[in-house]
């Protein structure tokens, strides 16, 4: 019985984490204005990348192995993340 609850509170924690994102990122606005999608897709996105980023550095600092390796990935990943932000913007 423990092992199918386990399962249920992992998919239950990346829908929250979905459901964070899509709020944080505006998924009111074109509610409320009647514009695109487009940019709560792309900042749903971006946030997923920069998650996928803080996962790898956390990694990194409380990992045995591949230290280097987690720290070195995850700084990337969170460069892209950046450098997506500022495209999305339009500055880049």
């Amino acid at each position: 019985m423990q092992l199918g609850s386990s399962k249920i509170l992992a998919g239950a924690k990346y829908i929250y984490l979905a459901v964070f994102f899509a709020l944080l990122s505006g998924v009111f606005y074109p509610v409320i204005t009647h514009s695109a999608w487009d940019p709560v897709i792309i900042g749903t996105l971006i946030l997923f990348v920069g998650l996928a980023g803080a996962v790898s550095l956390y990694k990194a600092g409380t990992g045995d192995r591949h230290r280097k390796a987690y720290l070195a990935i995850g700084l990337a990943i969170m460069a892209a993340a950046l450098f997506l932000i500022y495209g999305a913007i339009g500055r880049a």
